[in-house]
């Protein structure tokens, strides 16, 4: 049992409630996040497909303390943000060049021409099979192709998105209008979406996914699913989502990893199906936070497991400006799941969502019967990224993108700390 965290309240004896359902791991903060988020939930300031307990929790939030927005005491009060006017987004142009996972290989390699390729992942591509000259050829050609599509990406995904809004008509339209683990891991299970709400939502991702508009891939590992923006539902779902429900959770449960800055997200559903893909290699996200929500369909296997931290030999993702140094490239080999130290696996359950740190090692077992269908929501925090990629380890060098891009900007975002719990 981890310690209670500073600043979190004790709840008294009738009004404990039971622990989040991933083991006996979990920490006092997970009992914390269930009370808020269920007490929040029943505030009734919003009744839409949001999973709400049967009953009101009641929170004791101690002694009194003097907040910083005033001259009374009152309760404390999670980070506030006042945003200013709209700023473009960018990516780090290590996008184009670093993180390209070869499936077959299954390696991760940082690619800028045969040469350096050669040099750099010789050794380790020989003793997964690629062998040949035919080898190699073949992987460096879909190593050229894959940096080629991801230079078009923007710009076509944003052709697509645009054909989507004037030609797509949504099968559920209401869906548009819904909204205008252990302490070491810290990973955490809430509920987020009622089952009547994630059966809507699918039905919709399978119209659009049969319908003959154009379709993007949701990112290198994943070949099936939807892009949000794409299909409209970034703006109406989960900007709303991510501002007013999971920032207020985030500033309180990661104040380390930017949960009180979150300013952007890139959000796609991505589909698990016999024939198609199955399973999910071991990663990390190109994110500061995430949560994964469950959807359905009916399924069995697929259970998503949890190891430490990625590190970089010289290089840490959470550190600040000063931990530039280029790492070198066997340091971006990931290990395979079965050399991951004793990982956490964590089951799924329709509309409850499994949230943990980007940087947390990961991915899904095969899946067993069935579909899978889960929501995935990358959330960011310039004032974070800003000042390390975590997916190169250097400072970022800005390249224009369309919409959120990767969460980059080429300014720090204005904040206003109206109080902050210690």
């Amino acid at each position: 049992m981890g310690k209670p965290l500073r600043g979190m309240p004790r709840a008294s004896g009738r009004n404990r409630r039971p622990h989040l359902d991933l083991g006996a791991s979990f920490s006092t903060a997970d009992r914390f996040l269930e009370r808020s988020l269920r007490s929040f939930l029943n505030l009734g300031i919003y009744n839409g497909p949001w999973a709400t307990s049967p009953t009101p929790a009641h929170l004791s939030w101690g002694r009194a303390r003097k907040c910083s927005y005033g001259n009374r005491w009152g309760p404390a009060r999670p980070h506030m943000m006042a945003t200013r006017a709209p700023r473009r987004f960018c990516r780090c142009s290590c996008f184009c060049s670093e993180n390209l996972y070869v499936a077959r290989y299954r390696l991760h390699v940082r690619f800028r021409d045969e040469k350096q390729l050669r040099r750099d992942y010789g050794p380790i591509l020989r003793s997964r099979g690629c062998v040949s000259p035919n080898d190699f050829q073949q992987l460096l050609e879909e190593l050229e192709q894959e940096v080629e599509r991801r230079q078009r990406m923007g710009q076509e995904s944003a052709a697509r998105k645009a054909l989507i809004a004037r030609s797509y008509h949504p099968a559920r339209p209401d869906i548009y209008n819904s909204l205008q683990v252990p302490e070491e891991k810290r990973i955490y299970r809430l509920p987020v979406f009622t089952m009547p709400f994630c059966q809507a939502l699918l039905e919709e991702l399978e119209h659009f996914e049969q319908s003959d508009m154009p379709k993007g891939r949701p990112n290198t590992m994943n070949n099936y699913g939807v892009l949000l923006h794409e299909v409209g539902l970034d703006e109406p779902l989960v900007t709303p989502l991510r501002e007013r429900f999971l920032q207020p959770l985030m500033a309180l449960l990661y104040p380390d990893c930017g949960g009180g800055w979150l300013d952007s997200h890139r959000a796609f559903v991505v589909k698990y199906a016999p024939g198609q893909d199955r399973e999910l290699g071991c990663h990390y996200d190109n994110a500061e936070l995430t949560l994964n929500v469950a959807l359905g369909k009916a399924f069995t296997g697929g259970a998503l497991y949890f190891g430490g931290l990625f590190q970089v030999s010289g290089c840490d993702p959470w550190a600040g400006a000063g931990a530039a140094r280029v790492p070198r490239p066997e340091s971006h080999c990931l290990q395979a799941p079965s050399a991951l130290a004793k990982p956490l696996e964590v089951e799924h359950m329709v509309g409850q969502g499994v949230l943990h740190r980007g940087g947390q090692l990961h991915g899904a077992r095969s899946l067993g019967t069935g579909e899978r269908w889960n929501l995935v929501i990358w959330l960011r925090a310039s004032a974070v990224r800003n000042r390390l990629c975590p997916m190169c380890c250097r400072k970022p060098d800005l390249v224009d993108d369309e919409g959120f891009g990767d969460g980059f900007t080429r300014e720090e975002p204005t904040v206003v700390d109206v109080c902050a719990l210690t």
